[in-house]
């Protein structure tokens, strides 16, 4: 059979690199969209699910959380919880289910500036989006394959790095700025670094709950002025309210309380590690993750009736051998889908951890854990899949090249959300017919052509060439494409969504990221 690209090539004149070359730039993200509807996943029955449920709320009734605060009881006792035998504070069944049948099941996350409108999020139940987060401690350097201290430095980078990656929806504290102890200076400069670096939806925490009003501020000057915020917006809160097993964590139940009186976005992550801080069956963590979520769930609307919040039940996964978190594996991967399709049983939009693989470095066993933790999540349909972009070492490490390799994934799962389009233009049986008899194949029928960027995700750095094209280009591996990408970014991209807000921000907080600083590469090494 002939080779009908090389008789293309020939045709075309510029030679089949030069296509190519023109084809990535113009071939983007058509076939794909953020909020791609999942659900298709379903790895807990019906009679699974009721069973959960019940059990949830058997726990919320009889066993409760310790380490509430007299605000926190001040708030809910009056409106029908109640405190057991223990000291413990319980929800009735009554009470936890006339509160969800009002829970908002749908919340919009805007972007600001140019991106506004485009890049706006509609959080339902099913609705896929790709979220950064993580805070961790380390980035990983790439000229010596080791881990570092993150610093301040790299939020900002990592922000902006993001900010040119289309199927990462929503920024967050990916890296944490060791450099900056102090807590308020700590958390204005995160905020600072991220609304400067890109104008996508965020997700952030706080350290205290009295940096809340500030923040706000420095949203309003990002977002137009004041009062801009709270009318669209941009960012929503997380946190982890609840400390495992069923006991409350003061400082993000503070800032959970605050953001429900403010009707903002709440989200939360409730992260029970199976075996250590959960029973080491995977459906008894479940049973206690939701019931530790849906406490939750049922705090925002005591506090605020309908005031948006997220079920994100977090179940991690524990390697019993040693005790360790392990963020990696079909367990991990299968906890989390069924965690997901607890929350659409409820209506509700759903967050969850995925993509925190135990590899080290972008190898074999990095690309088996997400491609498990990330499909299975998108597909039992996740609202937002978080600690999305770059994470590795089991959420200790986060990595520039690992961030575009798992923004290019992003595409190719968002692409299996999609599915199969099937219609009497798609099936194409007079195409068929037409082609079959001449010329014998379908390259450059109009039919074709109409359907290549529609139909298809182009990757630019998983490698589709010929093994001696790969040879004569270097041999380069994944890794080493990623670093050409992400370096490419890193040393052209220095954007400053604030604009002219940016000298009143400085003014009025203790910004240490130096003008100058932000239109130069960082100091570290470079790609050759």
């Amino acid at each position: 059979m002939p080779d009908l690209s090389k008789s293309r090539t020939r045709r075309r004149g510029g030679g089949r690199e030069a296509r190519l070359a023109v084809q990535q730039q113009t071939t983007g993200n058509e076939a794909v969209r953020a909020g791609l509807s999942g659900g298709r996943y379903k790895p807990l029955t019906e009679a699974d699910q009721q069973a959960i449920h019940n059990a949830a709320l058997t726990i919320l009734e009889r066993t409760g959380l310790s380490d509430h605060t007299p605000e926190l009881l001040d708030l809910v006792l009056p409106k029908g919880a109640l405190l057991n035998d223990h000291g413990r504070l319980c929800f009735p069944r009554a009470l936890v289910e006339d509160l969800l049948a009002g829970a908002a099941r749908e919340f919009y996350v805007y972007a600001r500036g140019d991106r506004e409108g485009k890049d706006d999020m509609h959080c339902t139940a099913e609705s896929v989006y790709f979220a950064n987060s993580g805070t961790a401690v380390t980035t990983f350097d790439a000229e010596t394959m080791s881990y570092r201290p993150s610093t301040l430095r790299d939020v900002y980078d990592f922000t902006r790095l993001v900010d040119k990656l289309e199927n990462i929806h929503m920024l967050g504290d990916t890296v944490l700025a060791t450099d900056v102890p102090d807590d308020f200076t700590h958390d204005m400069n995160t905020l600072y670094a991220i609304l400067a670096g890109s104008q996508k939806p965020a997700c952030l925490t706080f350290r205290d709950r009295s940096h809340l009003p500030h923040a706000i501020r420095m949203f309003d000057l990002a977002s137009g002025g004041e009062g801009s915020f709270m009318k669209k917006p941009s960012v929503i809160f997380g946190g982890c309210p609840v400390v495992s097993p069923l006991r409350f964590g003061r400082e993000n139940l503070e800032l959970m309380i605050d953001t429900a009186k403010l009707g903002l976005t709440v989200d939360l992550a409730v992260p029970p590690q199976a075996g250590a801080t959960a029973p080491a069956t995977l459906a008894g963590t479940l049973a206690q993750t939701v019931a530790e979520t849906l406490a939750c769930v049922v705090i925002v609307n005591l506090i605020n009736p309908g005031c948006p919040v997220c079920f994100a039940a977090w179940p991690f996964i524990t390697d019993l051998r040693s005790g360790s978190f392990t963020g990696g594996g079909g367990e991990q991967a299968l906890i989390g889908a069924a965690a997901i399709q607890m929350g659409n049983f409820y209506g509700l939009p759903t967050s969850v951890g995925a993509g925190m693989t135990d590899a080290k470095v972008p190898d074999a066993q990095y690309g088996l854990e997400k491609a498990l933790t990330f499909t299975l999540a998108a597909h039992a349909g996740a609202n937002r899949l978080c600690e999305f972009g770059g994470m590795m070492g089991s959420l200790m490490g986060c990595s520039f090249e690992s961030m575009v390799i798992d923004d290019e994934a992003g595409g190719m799962i968002l692409r299996t959300l999609r599915g199969i389009e099937v219609s009497d233009e798609t099936l194409g049986v007079d195409v068929i017919h037409q082609c079959a008899i001449d010329p014998g194949h379908f390259l450059g029928n109009p039919h074709t052509l109409s359907y290549m960027n529609t139909e298809y995700v182009y990757p630019q750095l998983m490698d589709r060439e010929r093994t001696d094209t790969w040879e004569n280009r270097g041999k380069k591996d994944l890794f080493q494409r990623a670093r050409e990408k992400s370096d490419g970014i890193l040393n052209s991209h220095f954007p400053n969504y604030l604009g002219a807000a940016d000298a009143q921000v400085r003014d009025e907080f203790p910004i240490q990221i130096p003008s100058d600083d932000m239109l130069r590469p960082a100091a570290r090494a470079k790609s050759s």
